[in-house]
């Protein structure tokens, strides 16, 4: 367990480097997480990867142990809110409509983009 909750951090660690060095607009984190994916892609592909933490499912393991746990990430966000309440007491209107426009504004991007996709799939059904 300990292993491949070191390979997650490490997955994270070389996501955060490459991103800092080459300078790219992408969290660190998320790089991490695609490389992690790669990695599992090519364990499920080739038997010879498949050792230390990927093998036996650790890695899926580790990280059920940390989705079981995912509430206790929020609390420095939470820890965050509470220090900047003058802020919050300053711009809260606009910060809640700039909330509510922007959600509003990821549905109807979301809804367009299952529309199309949909109507792609569906004429290249048709004969």
């Amino acid at each position: 367990m300990l292993a491949s909750l070191s390979l997650i951090l490490l997955c994270q660690l070389i996501g955060e480097v490459i991103v800092r060095g080459l300078d790219l607009p992408l969290p660190g984190p998320v790089l991490g997480l695609f490389l992690l994916l790669l990695l599992l892609l090519a364990r499920d592909r080739f038997a010879i990867i498949a050792q230390g933490p990927l093998r036996d499912e650790g890695v899926e393991n580790a990280s059920k142990g940390l989705l079981s746990h995912l509430s206790l990430l929020f609390v420095p966000a939470g820890v965050g809110v509470v220090q900047k309440l003058d802020l919050l007491a300053a711009h809260g209107i606009a910060i809640f409509l700039i909330l509510a426009l922007s959600v509003v504004v990821t549905l109807l991007a979301t809804v367009l983009t299952f529309r199309l996709v949909s109507r792609l799939f569906g004429q290249q059904d048709a004969p």
